[in-house]
């Protein structure tokens, strides 16, 4: 299938066997979306009367019900056959059923755009962004988006196809698309997308414009009051540190009282007013020009599209056109801002020092009694407020425990250098609890599952145990009995040994999907058997298929 002398190969021919690969990659992929049809055909309702008649009546009822996947116009499907289709792919059941959606919605609602797909004349990850760009389209407006696209699939670029769709689906539906407008002018929220290697974070928040100002002016005052206390780095910097103290309020006041008591007049340099020195219009030049900075960051890489929602990143996600999944990582789409054009970096002594000037600055905050009662400057006698608790599960060796270097793992973050681990905990004050040993089997009889069980469960197993989950293991997730509880049973029953944590649909499929099965192999593993006798061994290093001569 593939020559084994590249090296011997020409240049031309070395780019006709990559155009080979690519073409043999979509004729797989299209026959992966025939494949996905056959088996959504399989598993109608009407092809197994014996299921269709156990179908959930009312809306929280955990057993299987007849959904529609793609769209309007599509039939529907067992809910539960998507569970073993993505288990066999290696997929989650969320992206298995996204899948077969798209499958259904490219021969129900989009047939022009399938028949070119078949005879090779479309890619097929581009198919799939249209059917999934037009979901909530109806039957006869995906039709007309179908019509219009379909023989320019291959011709033009992505992004200009992402704009012909986007016009398309603007023509076929007007009334859709000003319910989408109306709903992103009122889109409001704070998201918070994943860590990246570096150990940072972004925010995106979208709210009133008064809010973000009043906010963004607090910022800037906390960024000019570091500088006070030696900060040389640049604006965009201390305002990023800025973030971490804004969350204490009784720090941030201090803070700021003790900058200005050493000189600070105003509480923000970085928009001159308009009686500050300069004319009017200098002023509002100035203004606007610092606002204009803020803006070019945005735009450089936040601001590549103006949606974002809880379910995505944490900036507004850029076009999804830029190339296909086997291309992704390498295109430079970096979300990360422009760099700083003042200021300059922090050695590893004034580091230090900054970091305990802030420490004895947020001890006074909490120490300070004409903060219990500013009206009076004295001290009420109440007990000290402290600010909000946060827990932060720490995974690391003795080693790096004990030299402070080395990699870590915090969870919800992943993985860290062991110094990062300082600006991470921040100025304290802060408590260490004692290490829990996961050898120890714990239970209790009663069929709640108390704090400290739970807490267990979730340390062994930070991941759901359903063969290829995506879920994190966290407070509010179920907790399954792998062996059912028995108010008659032997006590005990609920214990570290017996509880697994599963996302709400693995869970309802563990309870009422036939066929499967599963049981447990060792304290870390479960073994899960689909309908169809597919084995898989899950434990906290992921998800094994285990074939009949293993």
């Amino acid at each position: 299938m593939f020559e084994d002398d590249l090296p011997e190969l020409s240049t031309a021919d070395l780019l006709e066997s990559a155009a080979d690969c690519r073409a043999l990659a979509n004729r797989a992929d299209a026959r992966l979306l025939e494949v996905a049809l056959e088996y959504a055909d399989r598993y109608h309702p009407t092809a197994h009367p014996d299921r269709a008649h156990r179908l959930a009546r009312r809306s929280g009822d955990g057993r299987e019900r007849a959904v529609v996947l793609g769209g309007d116009g599509c039939p529907e499907i067992l809910e539960f056959a998507v569970a073993e289709f993505g288990v066999i792919l290696g997929i989650s059941p969320q992206v298995a059923s996204g899948y077969l959606g798209h499958a259904l919605a490219l021969r129900h609602r989009f047939p022009f755009t399938w028949a070119r797909l078949l005879a090779g004349d479309a890619t097929p990850w581009k198919a799939r962004r249209i059917v999934d760009d037009c979901a909530k389209l109806s039957a006869e407006a995906a039709a007309y988006v179908d019509r219009r696209v379909a023989p320019l699939i291959d011709s033009i670029t992505p992004y200009r196809l992402e704009k012909i769709v986007k016009a398309a689906k603007m023509h076929a539906g007007p009334d859709l698309a000003r319910a989408e407008a109306a709903e992103k002018a009122c889109e409001r929220g704070v998201f918070v997308g994943q860590s990246n290697e570096h150990g940072t974070r972004t925010m995106y928040i979208k709210a009133a414009a008064g809010a973000v100002i009043r906010n963004k002016a607090t910022l800037d005052a906390i960024a000019d009051a570091l500088q006070v206390f030696g900060d040389t780095r640049g604006v965009q910097a201390r305002r990023a540190e800025a973030v971490g103290i804004i969350a204490d309020p009784r720090f941030t006041q201090e803070l700021l009282d003790q900058a200005r008591s050493q000189g600070l007049a105003t509480p923000a340099s970085h928009n001159p007013a308009p009686d500050s020195g300069c004319s009017g219009d200098v002023a509002s030049d100035l203004a606007s020009a610092g606002e204009a900075r803020d803006r070019g960051c945005l735009n450089d890489s936040a601001g590549r599209s103006a949606s974002a929602g809880p379910v995505g990143p944490a900036t507004p996600s850029g076009s999804r056109w830029g190339d296909d999944d086997l291309l992704d990582d390498a295109v430079d789409s970096s979300d990360e801002p422009c760099p700083d054009e003042d200021g300059e970096p922090l050695n590893a002594a004034a580091q230090r020092a900054l970091r305990a000037q802030l420490a004895r600055i947020k001890h006074d905050a909490y120490t300070n009694p004409s903060l219990d009662n500013p009206s009076t400057g004295a001290g009420s006698g109440r007990a000290r407020v402290r600010p909000g608790q946060t827990e932060i599960y720490v995974h690391l060796t003795d080693h790096t425990l004990a030299t402070g270097t080395g990699v870590l793992r915090a969870e919800g973050l992943g993985p860290m250098l062991a110094h990062q681990l300082t600006e991470l905990v921040g100025h304290g004050p802060y408590t260490v609890k004692p290490i829990i040993d996961l050898n120890d089997a714990v239970s209790v009889d009663a069929y709640e599952i108390p704090d400290r069980i739970r807490e267990r469960v979730k340390l062994t197993h930070p991941v759901e145990l359903f063969p290829y989950g995506t879920q994190e293991t966290r407070r509010a997730m179920d907790l399954d009995h792998l062996r059912p509880y028995d108010p008659l049973g032997p006590p005990g029953q609920t214990a570290t040994s017996n509880l697994a944590p599963l996302g709400r649909f693995a869970h309802r499929v563990k309870t009422h999907a036939p066929g499967w099965a599963v049981r447990r192999i060792d304290h870390l593993t479960l073994e899960w058997t689909t309908p169809h006798g597919v084995r898989f061994h899950v434990d906290p290093t992921g998800t094994h298929r285990i074939r009949p001569d293993d």
